[in-house]
């Protein structure tokens, strides 16, 4: 699987709709979703600290989401660090099946 990104003390989480979550890059930032499938990079972004966690995913009234503890301890020196959880909605069923074209 390519662009997976930097070095990280985490794994990853797969959901039952065929997304895959890695989150714990410590030099990057970034927390990213790929299909199960191709491997293809769906979806990024770029979190306020470096996350060396493995993310959870959870329900919520019929709502998925995913969640990881951001605080930048294993980055380079320099590097921001603070202590927070950062949870994203999922799309729905139909949503991620768009987002694979």
């Amino acid at each position: 699987m390519k662009d997976t990104g930097s070095e990280n003390y985490g794994g990853p989480v797969v959901t039952a709709g065929g997304l895959v979550f890695i989150a714990a890059t410590n030099y990057d930032r970034k927390f990213r979703a790929f299909d199960k499938r191709t491997g293809k990079l769906l979806w990024e972004t770029t979190l306020p600290f470096a996350a060396n966690a493995t993310p959870a995913v959870y329900s919520v009234r019929g709502r998925q989401f995913v969640v990881v503890c951001a605080e930048g301890g294993k980055g380079r020196p320099g590097d921001p660090k603070g202590g927070m959880f950062i949870a994203f909605a999922l799309p729905s069923t139909h949503d991620q099946h768009r987002m694979r074209r």
